[in-house]
Protein backbone atom coordinates (compact mmCIF):
# COMPACT_ATOMS: atom_id res chain seq x y z
CA UNK A 1 0.00 0.00 0.00
CA UNK A 2 1.15 3.09 -0.65
CA UNK A 3 1.65 6.83 0.95
CA UNK A 4 -1.76 7.83 -0.95
CA UNK A 5 -3.85 5.28 -0.32
CA UNK A 6 -3.00 5.02 3.40
CA UNK A 7 -4.25 9.05 3.65
CA UNK A 8 -7.21 7.58 2.70
CA UNK A 9 -9.66 6.64 5.99
CA UNK A 10 -11.97 3.15 5.61
CA UNK A 11 -14.50 2.01 7.70
CA UNK A 12 -14.18 -0.06 11.15
CA UNK A 13 -16.74 -1.98 12.89
CA UNK A 14 -16.07 -2.70 16.86
CA UNK A 15 -16.38 -6.00 16.99
CA UNK A 16 -14.76 -6.38 20.29
CA UNK A 17 -13.41 -4.64 23.41
CA UNK A 18 -11.37 -6.08 26.13
CA UNK A 19 -10.52 -4.78 29.54
CA UNK A 20 -7.05 -5.30 30.26
CA UNK A 21 -6.15 -3.10 33.18
CA UNK A 22 -8.04 -0.40 34.87
CA UNK A 23 -6.95 2.32 32.38
CA UNK A 24 -6.44 -0.48 28.93
CA UNK A 25 -8.86 -1.62 26.67
CA UNK A 26 -8.22 -3.72 23.93
CA UNK A 27 -10.56 -2.87 20.41
CA UNK A 28 -11.07 -5.43 17.77
CA UNK A 29 -11.79 -4.06 14.39
CA UNK A 30 -13.21 -5.27 11.54
CA UNK A 31 -14.16 -4.19 7.82
CA UNK A 32 -17.54 -3.29 7.29
CA UNK A 33 -18.15 -6.30 5.47
CA UNK A 34 -16.20 -8.61 7.91
CA UNK A 35 -12.37 -9.46 7.95
CA UNK A 36 -9.37 -6.85 7.78
CA UNK A 37 -8.91 -3.54 7.25
CA UNK A 38 -5.80 -4.30 5.55
CA UNK A 39 -2.82 -6.28 5.86
CA UNK A 40 0.30 -5.25 8.29
CA UNK A 41 3.46 -6.64 9.55
CA UNK A 42 4.54 -6.53 12.95
CA UNK A 43 5.26 -3.39 14.49
CA UNK A 44 3.15 -1.11 11.93
CA UNK A 45 0.43 1.31 13.16
CA UNK A 46 -2.32 3.05 12.11
CA UNK A 47 -4.85 5.99 12.95
CA UNK A 48 -8.22 5.31 14.49
CA UNK A 49 -10.53 8.05 13.97
CA UNK A 50 -14.02 9.76 15.64
CA UNK A 51 -15.26 11.98 13.58
CA UNK A 52 -15.76 15.35 15.09
CA UNK A 53 -13.70 14.22 17.88
CA UNK A 54 -10.43 13.70 16.42
CA UNK A 55 -7.73 10.65 15.33
CA UNK A 56 -4.44 9.28 17.02
CA UNK A 57 -1.83 6.91 15.93
CA UNK A 58 -1.96 3.42 17.60
CA UNK A 59 0.25 0.06 17.14
CA UNK A 60 -1.40 -2.82 15.49
CA UNK A 61 -1.24 -5.15 18.64
CA UNK A 62 -2.52 -8.28 16.78
CA UNK A 63 -0.37 -10.66 14.86
CA UNK A 64 -0.40 -10.31 10.37
CA UNK A 65 -1.50 -14.48 10.86
CA UNK A 66 -4.49 -13.23 12.43
CA UNK A 67 -6.60 -13.23 9.38
CA UNK A 68 -9.77 -12.30 10.44
CA UNK A 69 -9.50 -9.14 12.56
CA UNK A 70 -6.88 -6.26 14.00
CA UNK A 71 -6.78 -5.47 17.40
CA UNK A 72 -5.57 -2.34 18.86
CA UNK A 73 -4.53 -1.73 22.99
CA UNK A 74 -5.30 1.59 23.82
CA UNK A 75 -4.20 3.40 27.27
CA UNK A 76 -6.66 5.84 28.00
CA UNK A 77 -4.46 9.22 28.58
CA UNK A 78 -6.59 12.29 26.43
CA UNK A 79 -9.44 13.48 24.48
CA UNK A 80 -9.46 10.29 21.53
CA UNK A 81 -8.60 7.25 23.73
CA UNK A 82 -11.30 8.84 26.06
CA UNK A 83 -14.06 9.00 23.52
CA UNK A 84 -12.72 5.43 22.27
CA UNK A 85 -12.84 4.04 26.27
CA UNK A 86 -16.25 5.00 26.02
CA UNK A 87 -17.43 3.26 23.04
CA UNK A 88 -19.58 -0.22 22.64
CA UNK A 89 -19.55 -3.37 19.98
CA UNK A 90 -21.15 -2.33 17.31
CA UNK A 91 -20.14 1.40 16.24
CA UNK A 92 -18.16 2.89 13.86
CA UNK A 93 -14.55 4.41 13.84
CA UNK A 94 -12.25 5.20 10.65
CA UNK A 95 -8.77 3.49 10.06
CA UNK A 96 -6.10 4.37 7.84
CA UNK A 97 -3.06 2.89 7.82
CA UNK A 98 -0.24 1.11 8.02
CA UNK A 99 2.30 3.40 8.76
CA UNK A 100 5.99 2.53 9.70
CA UNK A 101 8.65 -0.09 8.37
CA UNK A 102 7.52 -2.84 11.44
CA UNK A 103 10.21 -5.29 12.85
CA UNK A 104 12.64 -7.37 10.94
CA UNK A 105 10.85 -11.02 11.65
CA UNK A 106 11.69 -12.34 8.07
CA UNK A 107 15.05 -11.28 7.86
CA UNK A 108 17.25 -10.21 10.46
CA UNK A 109 15.32 -11.74 13.16
CA UNK A 110 14.83 -14.59 11.34
CA UNK A 111 16.69 -17.89 13.18
CA UNK A 112 17.40 -15.96 16.11
CA UNK A 113 17.37 -16.40 19.90
CA UNK A 114 14.80 -13.50 20.82
CA UNK A 115 14.94 -11.33 24.10
CA UNK A 116 11.32 -8.85 24.18
CA UNK A 117 11.60 -6.80 27.05
CA UNK A 118 8.86 -4.37 27.69
CA UNK A 119 7.51 -1.77 30.56
CA UNK A 120 3.94 -1.14 30.85
CA UNK A 121 1.56 -0.95 27.60
CA UNK A 122 5.01 -0.64 25.87
CA UNK A 123 3.84 -4.69 25.62
CA UNK A 124 1.31 -3.56 22.90
CA UNK A 125 3.51 -3.18 20.14
CA UNK A 126 5.55 -6.50 21.14
CA UNK A 127 2.98 -8.44 21.16
CA UNK A 128 2.36 -8.50 17.56
CA UNK A 129 5.70 -9.39 17.16
CA UNK A 130 5.61 -12.52 19.80
CA UNK A 131 2.44 -13.65 18.04
CA UNK A 132 4.16 -13.73 14.70
CA UNK A 133 7.47 -15.73 15.93
CA UNK A 134 4.81 -17.99 17.77
CA UNK A 135 2.86 -18.97 14.44
CA UNK A 136 5.98 -19.82 12.81
CA UNK A 137 7.83 -21.14 15.27
CA UNK A 138 10.02 -23.50 13.79
CA UNK A 139 11.56 -19.98 12.23
CA UNK A 140 12.98 -19.20 15.29
CA UNK A 141 15.61 -19.76 18.38
CA UNK A 142 14.83 -19.42 22.33
CA UNK A 143 12.76 -16.97 23.31
CA UNK A 144 13.13 -15.19 26.41
CA UNK A 145 10.16 -12.44 27.41
CA UNK A 146 10.36 -10.49 30.38
CA UNK A 147 7.47 -7.49 31.12
CA UNK A 148 6.94 -5.39 34.11
CA UNK A 149 4.44 -3.02 35.41
CA UNK A 150 3.32 -0.97 38.72
CA UNK A 151 1.57 -3.88 39.81
CA UNK A 152 -0.47 -7.42 38.57
CA UNK A 153 -3.40 -5.18 37.54
CA UNK A 154 -1.32 -3.09 35.16
CA UNK A 155 0.07 -6.25 33.19
CA UNK A 156 -2.13 -6.09 29.84
CA UNK A 157 -2.56 -9.60 28.00
CA UNK A 158 -1.82 -10.89 31.82
CA UNK A 159 -4.54 -14.09 30.42
CA UNK A 160 -2.55 -14.01 27.39
CA UNK A 161 0.37 -14.52 29.16
CA UNK A 162 -0.52 -17.12 31.71
CA UNK A 163 -2.41 -19.36 29.16
CA UNK A 164 -0.35 -19.10 26.14
CA UNK A 165 3.12 -17.58 26.06
CA UNK A 166 3.72 -19.25 29.52
CA UNK A 167 4.00 -23.37 28.22
CA UNK A 168 4.77 -22.18 24.61
CA UNK A 169 7.60 -23.94 23.07
CA UNK A 170 11.43 -23.10 24.28
CA UNK A 171 10.06 -19.74 25.84
CA UNK A 172 10.61 -18.83 28.94
CA UNK A 173 8.51 -15.91 30.57
CA UNK A 174 9.58 -13.59 33.33
CA UNK A 175 7.04 -11.15 35.06
CA UNK A 176 7.73 -8.81 37.54
CA UNK A 177 6.30 -5.89 39.61
CA UNK A 178 7.53 -2.83 40.65
CA UNK A 179 5.97 -2.96 44.42
CA UNK A 180 4.73 -6.16 46.31
CA UNK A 181 1.31 -6.54 47.09
CA UNK A 182 -0.82 -9.18 48.61
CA UNK A 183 -1.94 -11.15 45.41
CA UNK A 184 1.21 -11.70 44.08
CA UNK A 185 4.49 -13.89 44.71
CA UNK A 186 6.29 -13.28 41.57
CA UNK A 187 9.31 -11.24 41.19
CA UNK A 188 9.40 -7.79 42.48
CA UNK A 189 11.36 -5.32 40.75
CA UNK A 190 11.73 -2.82 38.22
CA UNK A 191 12.74 -3.90 34.71
CA UNK A 192 16.15 -2.77 33.87
CA UNK A 193 17.21 -4.80 37.39
CA UNK A 194 15.13 -7.98 36.50
CA UNK A 195 16.95 -7.78 32.85
CA UNK A 196 20.79 -7.92 34.82
CA UNK A 197 19.38 -10.20 37.46
CA UNK A 198 18.44 -13.26 35.26
CA UNK A 199 21.41 -13.38 33.52
CA UNK A 200 20.19 -13.67 30.10
CA UNK A 201 22.06 -14.60 27.02
CA UNK A 202 23.64 -11.67 24.94
CA UNK A 203 23.64 -13.48 21.83
CA UNK A 204 19.64 -12.91 22.00
CA UNK A 205 18.40 -10.38 19.17
CA UNK A 206 16.76 -8.03 21.66
CA UNK A 207 13.29 -5.93 21.30
CA UNK A 208 12.69 -3.24 23.74
CA UNK A 209 9.51 -1.10 24.00
CA UNK A 210 8.49 0.66 27.00
CA UNK A 211 8.52 3.98 28.72
CA UNK A 212 11.82 6.23 28.10
CA UNK A 213 13.26 6.31 31.24
CA UNK A 214 13.12 2.44 31.09
CA UNK A 215 14.12 2.19 28.19
CA UNK A 216 17.41 4.53 28.79
CA UNK A 217 17.98 2.17 31.77
CA UNK A 218 17.52 -0.92 30.14
CA UNK A 219 19.88 -1.00 27.13
CA UNK A 220 22.55 0.46 29.88
CA UNK A 221 22.27 -2.68 31.69
CA UNK A 222 22.02 -4.82 28.72
CA UNK A 223 25.43 -3.41 27.32
CA UNK A 224 26.74 -4.00 30.75
CA UNK A 225 25.51 -7.82 30.15
CA UNK A 226 27.62 -7.59 26.65
CA UNK A 227 24.83 -6.98 23.99
CA UNK A 228 25.78 -4.27 21.27
CA UNK A 229 23.75 -1.65 20.17
CA UNK A 230 23.44 -4.05 16.61
CA UNK A 231 21.48 -6.67 18.40
CA UNK A 232 18.67 -4.58 20.06
CA UNK A 233 15.25 -2.81 18.57
CA UNK A 234 12.96 -0.55 20.08
CA UNK A 235 9.70 1.38 18.35
CA UNK A 236 9.79 5.37 18.76
CA UNK A 237 5.98 5.58 17.60
CA UNK A 238 4.99 7.86 20.16
CA UNK A 239 6.92 10.43 18.36
CA UNK A 240 5.34 9.95 15.00
CA UNK A 241 2.60 12.59 13.93
CA UNK A 242 1.19 13.06 10.57
CA UNK A 243 2.61 9.42 9.46
CA UNK A 244 4.30 10.06 5.95
CA UNK A 245 7.38 12.49 6.65
CA UNK A 246 5.71 16.33 6.03
CA UNK A 247 5.34 17.93 9.66
CA UNK A 248 8.55 17.62 10.67
CA UNK A 249 7.69 16.71 14.51
CA UNK A 250 9.42 13.18 14.52
CA UNK A 251 12.99 13.74 13.29
CA UNK A 252 15.50 12.29 15.16
CA UNK A 253 19.06 13.67 14.07
CA UNK A 254 18.56 13.05 10.56
CA UNK A 255 15.79 10.40 10.29
CA UNK A 256 12.05 10.69 10.40
CA UNK A 257 10.47 8.03 12.75
CA UNK A 258 7.48 8.28 10.50
CA UNK A 259 9.39 7.32 7.36
CA UNK A 260 12.55 5.72 8.50
CA UNK A 261 11.00 3.82 11.44
CA UNK A 262 9.08 3.51 14.35
CA UNK A 263 11.63 0.49 14.06
CA UNK A 264 14.95 1.10 14.85
CA UNK A 265 18.15 -0.97 15.80
CA UNK A 266 19.96 1.37 17.95
CA UNK A 267 23.14 1.61 16.12
CA UNK A 268 20.76 3.20 13.18
CA UNK A 269 20.31 6.16 15.10
CA UNK A 270 23.15 8.93 14.87
CA UNK A 271 21.64 10.39 18.27
CA UNK A 272 19.41 9.73 20.65
CA UNK A 273 17.02 12.81 22.06
CA UNK A 274 17.41 12.95 25.90
CA UNK A 275 14.06 11.73 26.38
CA UNK A 276 14.97 8.26 24.76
Amino acid sequence: MNNNETLIPLLGVVTDIRTETPDVKTFRVNAVGGGKVFEHIPGQCAFLSIPGVGEALFSITSSPTNKEFMEFSIKRCGCVTTWLHEMEVGQMVTIRGPYGNGFPVDTELKGKDLLFIAGGIGLAPVRSVINYVRAHREDYGHIDIVYGSRSKEDLVFYDEIVNEWIGEKDCDVHLTIDREQDNWDGHVGFVPNYVKELGLRNTSTAVLCGPPIMIKFTLAGLKEIGFKDEQVYTTLELRMKCGVGKCGRCNVGDKFVCKDGPVFRFDQLDKMPSEY
